[in-house]
């Protein structure tokens, strides 16, 4: 199974959680080779710079290319909160999983339309980068729930 979790994000800007990242890349490779695709372009700089929708836009534009393949999940607030048991079954049987984390000003409704799925971790608000890092540790979880591996208990 490949897992990638494709985030608007500028590259090596994440020091602070770099080790948690890894550690769950890590752990999850018997059960998944887990991939973290870091995306950020001078359209998307530029469009900061406009207004919410021009960056929602650049966002579509950015991330149109990694949903070419398997199934795509964006993490939308808005959207139906999943648990831990909910989240293992997104990933159940599945070759190839795209999970998608939007910049400062979350996506357009035109992107969560093409999506297959949309979910969400809670009303809460949590910056990009550390969504990533939980994002990385439900997975981890949930190919634990669905490999019966300890871990989740």
């Amino acid at each position: 199974m490949k897992i990638n979790i494709i985030i608007i994000n500028k590259k090596g800007k994440d020091n602070l959680y770099a080790g948690l990242v890894e550690h769950y890349k890590k752990i999850a490779k018997p059960f998944a080779q887990v991939e973290v695709i870091e995306v950020f372009n001078k359209d998307i700089h530029k469009a900061h710079d406009i207004s919410s929708d021009f960056a929602q836009k650049s966002y579509t534009t950015a991330l149109d290319k990694y949903m070419k393949q398997g199934v795509n999940i964006a993490l939308d607030p808005s959207s139906k909160e999943v648990d831990s048991h909910d989240f293992a079954n997104l990933l159940k049987d599945r070759t190839q999983v795209n999970f998608f984390i939007g910049g400062a000003y979350g996506f357009e409704s035109n992107f969560l339309h093409k999506c297959n799925n949309a979910i969400s971790f809670g009303k809460i608000t949590l910056s990009h980068k550390l969504v990533k890092v939980v994002l990385l540790e439900q997975v981890f979880r949930g190919l634990s729930i669905n490999n019966n591996h300890p871990y989740h208990k």
